[in-house]
């Protein structure tokens, strides 16, 4: 998505600009706009400032890798899991996921369910929230351990405080869902990368789960799951500490009484190695 903003003829921006380029596909970097009254002088042409933002699909895990390691806390009995806890089932479905997110609060009971179906046929589940305190404070371990209560997850819901782990997984959103498969012996190898159905909070479509549970039913019968899969767009980000989102952000410049308003938009930084 691109959006162009034409200055007056009758003035130029001389100072510096804010800065937008993706380093990665799914990184957007974003520097301040500075903007100093006295730079301001009278051009032969017109200036464009330009702002770019992106729609980025959730595709930072690459199929066939192994599962990371970690060891993170639940908040709700304060026991420490590890990978090693799901070692001896055959699937493992890792969600990330948050108490706030709209998209995860469109899904939640029917996030629910399916993993209990599943569950009960072999399917080992982890969710975990990797969000900072410190932007959504709703996403805090309390409230995670009372969310739990209160939906009744039947899988532990993890707290990632140092984001590590979900970077680890290539997470970028929420809700995201990589489904692993174990062959004996062999690590925990990713077969999913992909959306929970076709459902969005806005588009009225039925949540049916239809996406995920196809590939689940694929795993657990021993069929491969085809590499065709559809990316879980997102708009609203779960803000780790490594990412920083300015919602309906809207840029005004006022220069010789002019306001231009440039819109209201998402940004997105990716900071680091993430």
């Amino acid at each position: 998505m691109a959006l162009k903003l034409r200055l007056l003829p009758s003035l130029q921006l001389t100072t510096s600009l804010p800065t937008f380029s993706f380093s990665q596909p799914r990184s957007l970097t974003f520097r301040a706009l500075r903007l100093h009254p006295n730079t301001i002088t009278s051009p032969s042409s017109p200036t464009r400032l330009m702002i770019r933002a992106a729609r980025t699909e959730s595709k930072a895990a690459t199929l066939g890798s192994r599962a990371p390691q970690f060891q993170l806390p639940e908040p709700l009995t304060g026991k420490v899991w590890s990978l090693e806890d799901f070692e001896a089932y055959p699937a493992l479905l890792v969600m990330f996921i948050c108490n706030h997110c709209p998209f995860v609060k469109h899904l939640k009971k029917d996030i629910v369910k399916l993993a209990n179906f599943y569950m009960e046929r072999g399917l080992a589940v982890v969710a975990i929230s990797s969000n900072s305190v410190a932007t959504h404070p709703q996403d805090g371990p309390k409230f995670m351990a009372e969310e739990a209560k209160l939906f009744s997850y039947p899988f532990p819901y993890l707290y990632d405080e140092s984001q590590d782990v979900a970077r680890d997984f290539g997470a970028v959103c929420t809700p995201e869902f990589l489904l692993y498969k174990k062959d004996g012996r062999r690590p925990f190898e990713l077969v999913y990368h992909g959306q929970f159905d076709d459902s969005r909070p806005s588009n009225n479509v039925p949540v049916t789960g239809r996406d995920l549970s196809l590939a689940i039913d694929r795993v657990l019968s021993g069929q491969p799951v085809p590499s065709e899969q559809k990316a879980r767009y997102f708009v609203h980000y779960s803000p780790f500490k490594s990412f920083r989102i300015f919602q309906a952000l809207v840029c005004k410049i006022v220069i010789n009484n002019h306001i231009l308003t440039v819109a209201s938009f998402y940004l997105h930084e990716v900071l680091g190695a993430a």
